[in-house]
């Protein structure tokens, strides 16, 4: 089931990837730019974020579920991923609504990685 979160997020990000390249034409900001139109960089700054917390929730919900429990790494996994889309559509509304989803994803991973780590660590000691 953690594989198939995983896939999911990455399949997410893709879409928000797409959403950004739409954006691009969309607005009229021709590559290599970065800056432009608000909407587009509004969709390019949540495809960036979400790259960023990829880099932590993927190996964090991998290692937590080899120390503690599929279910539970799996339902945390839904929550980044619901959490992610939240994020993306307050930030695209307004940037100052994109806390709430970017709050709920973080508490995911926070407790995916603290598990994962925790985890690891009592590993040491058995």
């Amino acid at each position: 089931m953690v594989l198939l979160i995983v896939g999911l997020a990455l399949i997410e990000y893709f879409a928000f990837s797409a959403l950004a390249g739409k954006a691009r034409a969309t607005y009229g900001v021709t590559a290599p730019a970065t800056t432009g139109h608000p909407g587009f960089e509004r969709r390019l700054r949540v495809q960036q974020n979400t790259l960023e917390q990829l880099i932590i929730f993927i190996p964090s919900i991998l290692i937590f579920q080899h120390y503690w429990n599929a279910n539970l790494a799996a339902v945390m996994g839904v929550v980044f991923i619901l959490g992610r889309f939240v994020y993306y559509r307050g930030y695209v509304e307004e940037p100052g609504k994109r806390s709430t989803g970017f709050a709920i994803g973080m508490i995911a991973q926070m407790i995916l990685l603290i598990g994962a780590i925790s985890g690891a660590v009592m590993q040491l000691f058995k």
